[in-house]
């Protein structure tokens, strides 16, 4: 039987989500959801999830392995609101959303769930934060354009 992570961490900003090119931080509030479940910035630029995503996220909900979010933003509030907007806030049983090193948001994950850094999987998209975090024990897998099922199964691979 394949051993799982004890916690899934995963970045915002062209990781779990595309923000019409954008870092969430850039985009320009407030944000709307038109008849057909688009969700818009006001230039009409549009955030959307990777279409990978809400699969993995089952995946990992039937798992039972529970999920956080690690976000460096300058602007936690729009983070939030759009995982609002996108219906998933409430699939994340951690949030570390504030600008600040993802070394800061893996100290708090660890602190408030007594998880090992061994014991983590994380994905983001930039390389800094890959080789920061991964210097704490984590298991890391950059992604490219956004995650999607090939990447998921390397970091899975790890366990």
């Amino acid at each position: 039987m394949k051993s799982l992570p004890s916690l899934i961490v995963f970045d915002l900003d062209f990781t779990l989500w595309d923000c019409g090119g954008l870092w969430v931080d850039c985009t320009s509030p407030p944000y709307s959801r038109d008849s057909k479940g688009r969700i818009f910035d006001s230039f009409r630029r549009e955030m959307r999830l990777y279409p990978d995503v809400p699969n993995i996220l089952d995946e990992v909900e039937a798992s039972g392995c529970p999920k956080a979010i690690a976000s460096r933003t300058e602007q936690p509030s729009w983070a939030r609101n759009l995982l609002d907007l996108m219906d998933c806030r409430q699939r994340f049983d951690f949030e570390e959303i504030f600008p600040s090193s993802k070394v800061a948001h893996f100290g708090n994950l660890h602190k408030s769930t007594g998880i090992p850094y061994t014991e983590m999987l994380f994905f983001d998209d930039e390389n800094r934060n890959i080789v920061e975090v991964g210097e704490l024990g984590v298991k890391c897998v950059e992604v490219r354009r956004g995650i999607d099922r090939a990447a998921f199964e390397r970091g899975m691979a790890f366990f």
